[in-house]
């Protein structure tokens, strides 16, 4: 059983910067590809961006950044002039895929219980 843990949520002013971790553990972390969703109030859950096990990047590119610390076993999501859009419940997830992060949630069988962000104007 994979658990996954997010941390560094906040309350950040637009245009400024946060870092969320993501904390693996239960399983061989380097065999997970690992993706970061978002939920909005009244809105669907959203994929923002994803990482494979060897590292290639999916989705999202230019103002966030995803990596991962397979010595850590931890997956970051840097966040860098963020705007109040931006404000929702940020998920880490685990699918165990060889290939690509996919962009879809059914194919995620792990998830996190989500970090809030929120982004004042």
């Amino acid at each position: 059983q994979v658990q996954l843990a997010e941390s560094g949520g906040g309350l950040v002013q637009a245009g400024g910067s946060l870092r969320l971790s993501c904390a693996f553990s239960g399983r061989a972390f380097t065999t997970y590809a690992m993706g970061w969703f978002r939920q909005a109030p009244g809105k669907e859950r959203e994929f923002v961006t994803g990482i494979s096990w060897d590292g290639r990047v999916t989705g999202f590119s230019g103002r966030f950044t995803i990596s991962r610390d397979s010595t850590k076993e931890m997956v970051y999501l840097q966040m860098n002039n963020v705007r109040p859009e931006d404000t929702a419940v940020y998920y880490c997830a685990a699918d165990d895929s060889r290939g690509s992060a996919s962009s879809a949630l059914q194919d995620y069988k792990y998830w996190g219980q989500g970090t809030q962000v929120t982004v004042s104007s």
